[in-house]
């Protein structure tokens, strides 16, 4: 399992960023292919939209890999 914290100064971070964080993707551009195709789920959901906020407690599963967002 994976941890991101979210930055003091920030509320959020988007979904397409996350992955990018924890090396899930390469790319902004491999992001939205693979969240665009349905293949990330957020708190148990598939979610399709790459800009989807994410806060404190959030889950983020893609490819087996669990992504817990931390406030």
């Amino acid at each position: 399992m994976e941890h991101i914290k979210i930055r003091q100064n920030e509320e959020f971070i988007k979904l397409g960023q996350a992955l990018k964080a924890v090396g899930a993707v390469e790319s902004g551009v491999e992001a939205k292919e693979v969240i665009q195709e349905g293949l990330v789920m957020v708190n148990g959901e598939t979610d399709t939209r790459r800009g989807r906020k994410l806060y404190g407690g959030d889950v983020v599963l893609f490819d087996g890999e669990e992504i817990r967002i931390e406030g």
